[in-house]
């Protein structure tokens, strides 16, 4: 009896490995939940072939997703500055601070994409001025624009 088989994962397993993953798994957990409930299927070679082309198609779409993140890159650079009007008090001190929601409301008003907040990192931001923000556009494509705060 063999100690370990191979299968193809068909969804993500919690600590056992993602879609389209070939993973080593215990006989009996492959034949009584693996397979029978759909979540995986034994290695063949039709399989490993489904497998690779999987894998190319993926490569080529994060290629591209890449491709475009550093497109938007060139853009976000290409402007130069984006500016947010914020109510201020005495010696341009603001009222509250500059978020990441305003910074993305900013970057969508001046190039008509919109930009996830949770991607904006933004300093301590309290009184007017130019600052630089951090924008992450890919895992490894990050954009740093010139931010200027100005009263209204």
């Amino acid at each position: 009896m063999p100690k370990r088989v191979q299968v193809v994962l068909n969804e993500d397993v919690l600590s056992l490995g993602k879609d389209g993953d070939l993973v080593e798994v215990a006989p009996g957990y492959a034949r009584n939940f693996l397979l029978p409930f759909g979540k995986a299927v034994p290695v063949t070679p039709a399989v490993m072939k489904q497998v690779e082309h999987r894998r190319a198609k993926e490569a080529e779409r994060q290629a591209a997703l890449k491709q475009e993140a550093l497109d938007f890159q060139t853009a976000l650079n290409t402007i130069g500055r984006f500016t947010v009007k914020k109510q201020t008090g005495e010696d341009n001190v603001l009222f509250g601070t500059v978020t990441n929601g305003d910074v993305a409301d900013a970057i969508q008003e001046a190039t008509k994409k919109e930009i996830d907040r949770r991607d904006i990192l933004v300093p301590e931001i309290h009184r007017t001025g130019k600052f630089a923000v951090q924008v992450k556009l890919h895992s490894e494509v990050t954009a740093e624009i010139n931010l200027e705060v100005v009263s209204y």
